[in-house]
């Protein structure tokens, strides 16, 4: 039986076969501590120094800038929490409505230990508004956080004008950008963030590994505590190979754009047009022009998303949204945000396209998904 057509790229993504050579190496036979004086170290640090370069280039950044973590989560949290730590007169955090749980758990966590927490709403189409940012900042506002696209409808939100504003009011700004590397350019110094996420799984390397960018200057101290690597922020020994693999799918995403995004861009528009032209009633879910290239998120009338996506499970893969969230059949916290009615997001579905992904296989999918509709109407 043939694979259902992927598209939930926003989940995960294939390991790139230019990625899974470059680290091949590290694992069968490159096996040196990057902490090692000798020369099985020295050959392991500079792998290890030319991915952080190669990383670094994908956002704008200086290569000492960035710090190699074990997942985006954990680079969200280090920044989080890290600021908390680094600044603990300042007992106040800004964050969005619609974070992914690895920016609201820290920020709830905070507010365990005493911390006050600001979440700003966002409108219909998920973007958060800068003026409610501006009066949501507090003399004590430690961080603003705000992710740079949603991993569920894929609005973009305006980093950079909110990234302005906390940081004329002393505030330092950070964005989760795990959902946009590879698709959209990113430029830390055109967005203004002092600190910023990145997903290694989402952009064609391994799952297990992620970086977070850190401006120079920027007051963090590490959660976790062991030895000094990754400049005292990030103990535990480097794991090579999916460094390794990280900074090659960085020079690949890097490469690859701008053309990358408009290509992602036309196939998810193809597949809008292909099902809303068999699917009267179909709504979309998100802002229609501020979003990420590759993600269509819509909502099915009169059906489940839920059930929609098992009856068409031979041909598809996809989602009704995070794959990090419940598998209940709930209204999903984003689209709640939103103010979408709960008949509306009960048919909601995620749909994200990819580099493999092709016309026809996107012609194939909506014709897939449309019969499932039919079928369940």
């Amino acid at each position: 039986m043939n694979a259902p057509i992927y598209l939930d790229w926003n989940a995960t993504t294939p390991v790139a076969p230019e990625v899974a050579a470059a680290m091949r190496p590290w694992i069968e036979e490159h096996f040196g501590n990057p902490s090692s004086s000798h020369v099985f170290g020295q050959r392991a640090r500079r792998a290890v120094a030319t991915a952080r370069g190669q990383v670094a280039a994908l956002v704008g950044a200086a290569d000492e800038e960035i710090v190699f973590t074990g997942s985006a989560t954990e680079a969200n949290n280090l920044a989080l929490l890290g600021v908390a730590r680094a600044l603990p007169e300042k007992r106040h955090f800004v964050v969005s409505a619609v974070e992914h749980p690895a920016v609201m758990q820290p920020a709830l966590h905070l507010r365990q230990l005493g911390w006050a927490v600001t979440i700003v709403g966002v409108d219909g189409t998920g973007r958060v508004d800068p003026a409610a940012v501006a009066a949501a900042l507090r003399p004590d506002t430690a961080l603003v956080s705000v992710m740079h696209a949603n991993n569920e409808v894929g609005t973009l939100q305006p980093v950079t004008a909110i990234a302005a504003l906390a940081r004329a009011h002393g505030s330092l700004m950070h964005t989760d950008a795990a959902q946009s590397a590879g698709k959209l350019a990113l430029d830390v110094a055109a967005l203004g963030v002092d600190l910023l996420t990145l997903a290694g799984h989402k952009f064609q390397a391994p799952k297990g590994i992620g970086a977070l960018y850190v401006r120079r200057g920027t007051p963090i101290a590490p959660i976790l505590f062991g030895a000094d690597q990754e400049h005292g922020l990030r103990p535990g020994t480097d794991n090579v190979p999916h460094i390794v693999a990280l900074g090659e799918a960085a020079r690949l995403a890097r490469e690859a754009l701008p053309q990358a995004t408009t290509r992602l861009a036309a196939l998810r528009d193809a597949l809008h047009r292909r099902l809303e032209a068999g699917v009267p009633g179909l709504r979309l879910n998100g802002h229609p022009g501020q979003r990420l290239p590759n993600t269509l998120h819509v909502s099915f009338p009169g059906v489940s998303g839920r059930d929609l996506l098992a009856a068409a499970a031979d041909e598809v893969a996809a989602s009704v949204g995070s794959a990090c969230h419940s598998e209940a059949d709930a209204v999903s916290g984003v689209l709640a945000a939103m103010g979408v009615d709960a008949a509306r997001a009960r048919g909601a579905v995620r749909l994200s396209v990819g580099r493999s992904t092709g016309e026809e296989q996107v012609a194939a999918a909506a014709e897939a998904l449309i019969r499932a509709w039919r079928a369940l109407s």
